[in-house]
């Protein structure tokens, strides 16, 4: 049985195909567009998949939409009655708009060359969270969890728990638009001076340089409540009937206009604008909203524990980006275990919705869950070889253990390695298949790459990557996080052996690496611990500020204009 999970029409648009249950590939269309968090109808990624699958999309059983105009109906239409005018066309554009399905057929229709009726037999519209959830449950180990979907909001919800069972995800409550914890944090974002969609990792970054001096001040802004939910103070924000997210219709950009107001700026002071100075107030209340938003999503989670005494827990949507509330969850919560897809975010819609169609609605069983984000395109060394040709690139080619031994001895002598590797990942993090790789144990590691590379605020940390087995060596916490997606604290003992992966709180965003899920870039890391006694590879996403690199053509084109020293593509070695 096949299933194409699509997210349309919304930020991070993106695909997905399963052929009986198991994901084939998925991929964001933002690779291949090269816009960030491309929001349009994902044309390539979807033809992508089909490629990967070897079918055509008259081959595809079911077609499942992450996105139900239908849902929460009289919930929406109580909103617009109390905001009958000033609501109108956000309303009508955002919640009514069944024009975008209709859309999406006609989308298909053309890429297929079918006829539309014979496509809308085959559509299922499943609501934003809903997809998250299954995303999120289906793909993790566990037969029964406690599930949890946060994020700016989708389908009017914003936040969604539930319980999942075998092949059965049941709602537990919800919280409906506008109380929001993403609208919280990006109002935030947006007051400290970082205005684009997608930034709120940058208050995640700047949040250890500073002290949660006003945690109790943030307090009155969101309300929690006995059931474990929680509400805004709506006179804080921007009001809600004029709408929090639009979508530039011409560029496929989501855009996001001003969230705070002006009672923000009465309790915390003037809004710094991007090119102000970042004092140390500002770095202090990134802490402060930091810790506040671990506290209410610990809030929720100690709820759900009690409703559920269950001690799984499965984590999807935008907030469950938050890599540093992520890896304190397990200690601070009665939770034992916690699973988060590799695209967490808005992109693992399609994911979703597809395992939701399979499981939920097709009562189709389980299969094994998910350790792997290696589901993008590949190349082979003669398609790079010919790309290198065209362009006059002298390179050379070397098999496997010959090719470890000479990056491992280019990392160690002071070089930065752009590593291109396999299937690229699926969500927003590089784990050794595009990735820029250097040696942790460099002092000077971070402010290079900050500098010559990737040309961003000095502020943002880089990650470890460590082999799986040293784990408990160098981390306080032991566990198994293959998407890099919890942050955890460094033993203080081995700090001082990898500075550039070590943030200014002693803490370091895990990438545990599996031999048998990433083997190329398992051996790269063993050739590399073997010569230095470290396990450990720094990694950061190969790009600048754009899009991950997706094809061989796109990683060359990063080499030159930036100062890598060295590009690896398969095992294609290009030197300066």
């Amino acid at each position: 049985m096949i299933v194409l999970g699509i997210n349309a029409y919304h930020a991070d648009s993106s695909a997905a195909i399963f052929k009986d249950g198991v994901m084939i590939a998925a991929t964001e269309e933002e690779r291949f567009r090269r816009i960030k968090h491309w929001a349009g109808f994902p044309t390539l990624a979807i033809e992508f998949c089909l490629r990967e699958a070897n079918l055509s999309l008259s081959g595809v059983d079911h077609i499942a939409i992450g996105r139900d105009p239908n849902a929460k109906m009289l919930n929406k239409i109580l909103f617009l009655s109390k905001h009958p005018f000033e609501s109108f066309h956000f309303v009508r554009d955002r919640f009514f708009n069944r024009k975008k399905i209709s859309s999406i057929e006609e989308e298909l229709a053309v890429i297929s060359g079918s006829d539309k009726n014979l496509i809308k037999q085959k559509i299922h519209q499943v609501e934003h969270h809903r997809s998250h959830m299954a995303s999120a449950f289906f793909a993790s180990p566990f037969d029964e969890a406690a599930i949890l979907s946060i994020d700016g909001s989708g389908d009017f919800s914003t936040t969604m728990i539930g319980i999942g069972k075998g092949t059965n995800i049941e709602v537990i409550d919800s919280i409906d638009f506008p109380h929001s914890l993403g609208i919280f944090y990006t109002a935030f974002t947006q007051f400290l001076g970082f205005p684009h969609y997608g930034d709120e990792y940058k208050v995640m970054g700047l949040a250890p340089y500073g002290e949660a001096k006003y945690v109790d001040q943030l307090r009155p802004l969101v309300k929690w409540k006995d059931n474990g939910l929680f509400e805004l103070d709506l006179s804080y924000f921007r009001s809600p009937a004029k709408g929090f997210v639009n979508y530039d219709e011409d560029n496929h950009l989501p855009i996001i206009p001003s969230l705070f107001g002006k009672k923000i700026e009465d309790a915390f002071g003037k809004a710094r604008k991007k090119e102000e100075e970042l004092t140390q107030y500002h770095k202090d209340l990134a802490a402060s909203v930091q810790r506040f938003t671990e506290e209410t999503i610990f809030h929720i989670l100690q709820s759900l524990y009690q409703r559920t005494g269950l001690n799984n827990i499965c984590i999807a949507g935008g907030v469950a980006q938050n890599s540093v509330a992520n890896g304190k969850i397990t200690r601070n919560t009665s939770f034992k275990q916690v699973y988060i897809p590799s695209a967490g975010h808005d992109a693992g819609i399609s994911m979703g919705a597809a395992q939701y169609v399979y499981h939920q609605i097709l009562q189709q069983k389980r299969v094994d869950a998910v350790w792997s984000a290696y589901t993008g395109a590949k190349f082979s060394n003669d398609e790079i070889e010919i790309i290198l040709k065209e362009k006059n690139i002298s390179y050379k080619k070397l098999a496997d253990d010959e090719l470890f031994d000479y990056v491992t001895d280019k990392l160690i002598n002071a070089g930065v390695i752009g590593w291109f590797s396999g299937r690229a990942e699926f969500g927003p993090r590089a784990l050794g298949a595009r990735s820029i790789l250097a040696d942790p144990r460099r002092l000077d590691a971070k402010d290079l790459l900050n500098a010559k590379i990737k040309r961003r605020e000095s502020f943002r940390p880089f990650a470890p990557s460590i082999l799986k087995e040293y784990v408990d060596e160098y981390f306080e916490v032991n566990d198994v996080v293959p998407f890099m997606e919890k942050v955890f604290p460094i033993k203080k003992e081995k700090q001082s052996l990898i500075p550039a992966v070590i943030h200014v709180d002693g803490t370091g965003r895990l990438q545990s690496v599996d031999a048998t899920v990433s083997p190329r870039y398992y051996q790269l890391i063993e050739t590399f611990r073997k010569k230095t006694g470290v396990p450990i590879l720094l990694n950061t996403s190969f790009n600048e500020n754009e899009p991950i690199v997706n094809s061989p053509q796109e990683a060359l084109d990063c080499f030159l204009r930036t100062s890598m020293d060295m590009l690896v593509m398969e095992n294609i070695v290009v030197e300066r």
